[in-house]
């Protein structure tokens, strides 16, 4: 055997392995669900809390957590990132029900006490159940769906698929895909990718204005991935930068407290252009100049 087929079929064979390894362990790379016990008790400080579970048709669990306030403006659908449970995740409630709003927060499949095998199409299923049934207690003109990192690809699809009041996007991704390959770049992800969770295609179908929030110095999901997205649907999409903000703390920046304020409790007024300069083209040449 020719010395360049042989070294050839050695890495061709490592490519494979890793290739292999990539499609069994991804869903280990890509969750760190902490799991809890089912007599696990939530508590939150001055927060009223009411604990749910709700069934799917194939046997599955999912538990959730509502946050209520007394007389409601409406609901926001929460939809965390990869990392955790709820447990800990209810700490950030109350950047919504200090604003009236209670709050539904659910652990996906294999987070928390959430049982059932973990799959994208399961877990879009299970959502829209979840959200059938908040719709049971309030119109969707009420209902705000909310995505941050890892659940903005599914609060996207929810909301290409229902009539919510408003989507927030939390350091969304255009895709999953393209997220792992920054890091894998000579893998066949388009193939081996479980989750490719495409935003980008799911944010067509959203009819309702559609809000993103980013850090600037987001070194996970950079913030042009937000720039990008914002195009898709630029007359209903509003791009919110977080100046110097990261992947994990936008939470500790005034600005970005204020800007969930104003998205949420401020009505969009329709601006009247009329005798602006909207249809003022600037010229590239002077006004004097010969043709």
């Amino acid at each position: 055997m020719p010395y360049w087929l042989y070294i050839f079929l050695i890495i061709l064979g490592v490519y494979v392995g890793i290739s292999i390894l990539l499609y069994f362990l991804q869903d280990y790379l890509m969750f760190k669900p902490e799991k809890l016990e089912k007599d696990f008790q939530f508590h939150y400080e001055n927060q009223e809390i009411e604990e749910y579970n709700v069934e799917t048709r194939d046997g599955a669990t999912i538990n959730g957590l509502r946050f209520k306030v007394k007389d409601p403006k409406g609901i926001v659908f929460y939809l965390k990132g990869n990392s955790k449970s709820i447990k800990g995740w209810g700490k950030f409630a109350v950047d919504f029900t200090r604003l009236g709003y209670d709050v539904l927060m659910i652990d996906y499949r294999g987070f928390g006490k959430s049982t059932g095998r973990r799959t994208q199409k399961a877990i879009k299923r299970d959502l829209q159940v979840v959200y059938n049934k908040i719709k049971e207690n309030a119109d969707e003109k009420y209902i705000i769906l909310y995505g941050r990192s890892l659940g903005s690809g599914f609060a996207t699809k929810l909301a290409s698929m229902n009539h919510p009041r408003m989507l927030i996007l939390d350091a969304p991704y255009y895709s999953l895909s393209k997220v792992a390959k920054r890091y894998m770049p000579f893998m066949p992800l388009s193939i081996l990718i479980k989750f490719p969770m495409p935003t980008y295609k799911w944010m067509k179908y959203v009819e309702c204005p559609i809000h993103i929030i980013h850090g600037t110095d987001d070194k996970l999901i950079p913030y042009k991935t937000s720039v990008k997205l914002s195009k898709i649907r630029p007359k209903q999409t509003t791009l919110h930068s977080i100046i110097g903000g990261g992947h994990k703390n936008l939470n500790t920046f005034e600005s970005y407290h204020k800007i969930l304020s104003d998205i949420i409790t401020t009505k969009p007024k329709k601006v009247n252009l009329e005798g602006s300069s909207i249809d003022i083209k600037h010229s590239s040449k002077p006004a004097n100049a010969k043709a």
